[in-house]
């Protein structure tokens, strides 16, 4: 098979933005999953640039069907004490309003404009050749393209066929998360509860349910039973237990999986590139995955519609490393000062929370492109 197209390969977020936004441009493209209908998680919590980035993708008035407005942020101690609260519809804008969504409403939101279905194939191999990239699929099918995206999650098989197994590693704040939905107990905004051992957050995806995370928050062990949740929770709030209760009643609900970060010397070879967890994954901590993974898509779907594909892949990633490593540089900065004791991480947080979210955020708010 020769085709002088795009192939993307993963059909998340960052795959289906990128195929959307190349049609928009018409630079011939196919779409590869290997899983096709998959959603790939729960929910996902939108801040206010990856709205911004979704409207430039021309998508913001079908986003305004889904989900529910995230106006404010608290975070409380373990006992339910308010450390601090951000007020997000006011940092944000009422054009940016931060979201949380099912993600698998997202993902029918941008599939909507392809017009076709991804093609189920599972990448074997990727190998850089003069002018394009040979493919190699686990069915025995080849093919060769003009370019060539990974934009297939942590374990990338674009990844590692490009790169081998460098840059991948676990988070620093937590090896690992316990994610589920459960009845809204009652909670109006975004809200995260921390303590010594653990964190957990509440966010409200509609008017009837809750998204919630758990994880630890000093780079302690996350345990594979459910019991870890009942144990590590067990003297936190009203809300809390009773999401929990609900999660525990239901063991089947329940997704633990690790949380694994990239950190990669470079995103491209050749006319290869990676976008997205492929090339960035980063811990949940600002909840910048499916923000940085469409303001990729967008950036290089300029650089692929503008031609020169031999260097398309190069002036992507010089348009969006400073903001990438902004993201995980702050990533870093708030897993290193949660490990610090729980009593002085108390006290300071009320000065110091406000700060480091308008020191994370703020720079996002221009464009990402």
């Amino acid at each position: 098979m020769n085709n002088d197209g795009v192939l993307v390969v993963g059909a998340g977020i960052a795959g289906l933005a990128l195929t959307l936004a190349l049609r928009q441009r018409e630079v011939a493209v196919d779409l590869v999953e290997r899983a096709p209908g998959a959603d790939g998680g729960l929910a996902v919590n939108l801040p206010g640039n990856a709205v911004s980035a979704l409207i430039a993708l021309g998508v913001g008035d079908q986003l305004k069907q889904i989900g529910r407005p995230v106006g404010r942020r608290e975070y409380r101690s373990a006992t339910g004490r308010l450390l601090f609260g951000i007020d997000e519809e006011a940092f944000w804008g009422p054009s940016a309003r931060s979201r949380c969504v099912m993600r698998s409403e997202l993902h029918t939101v941008l599939a909507a404009g392809l017009g076709v279905e991804p093609r189920a194939a599972t990448v074997q191999s990727v190998k850089v050749a003069d002018g394009g990239a040979e493919v190699e699929f686990t069915d025995g099918d080849t093919g060769r393209y003009g370019f060539v995206v990974g934009a297939d999650g942590v374990r990338s098989a674009v990844r590692g066929a490009l790169f081998g197994t460098a840059g991948a590693k676990e988070a620093v704040l937590s090896a690992a998360s316990w994610r589920f939905m459960a009845p809204n107990p009652g909670v109006d905004c975004w809200v995260a509860w921390s303590g010594g051992a653990g964190s957990v957050l509440l966010l409200p995806v509609d008017d009837e349910q809750v998204y919630v995370y758990a994880s630890a928050t000093r780079g302690g062990p996350v345990g594979a039973d459910p019991s870890w949740l009942g144990t590590t929770f067990q003297d936190y709030p009203a809300p809390v237990q009773a999401v929990l209760r609900h999660a525990l009643d239901r063991p089947e609900t329940l997704y633990h999986s690790p949380v694994e970060e990239i950190r990669l010397p470079s995103w491209t070879a050749g006319r290869c590139a990676l976008i997205g967890d492929a090339a960035h994954a980063t811990a949940p901590i600002w909840a910048e995955g499916a923000a940085l993974a469409v303001e990729d898509a967008l950036v290089l779907a300029d650089e692929l519609a503008a031609g020169d594909w031999d260097t398309a892949g190069q002036r992507y990633e010089r348009r969006r490393r400073d903001r990438v490593d902004h993201v995980q540089a702050h990533t870093d900065k708030f897993s290193r000062a949660a490990g610090a004791p729980i009593w002085l991480r108390d006290l300071l947080l009320p000065v110091l929370g406000p700060r480091s979210y308008r020191a994370a955020y703020g720079p996002l708010r221009k464009p990402g492109r």
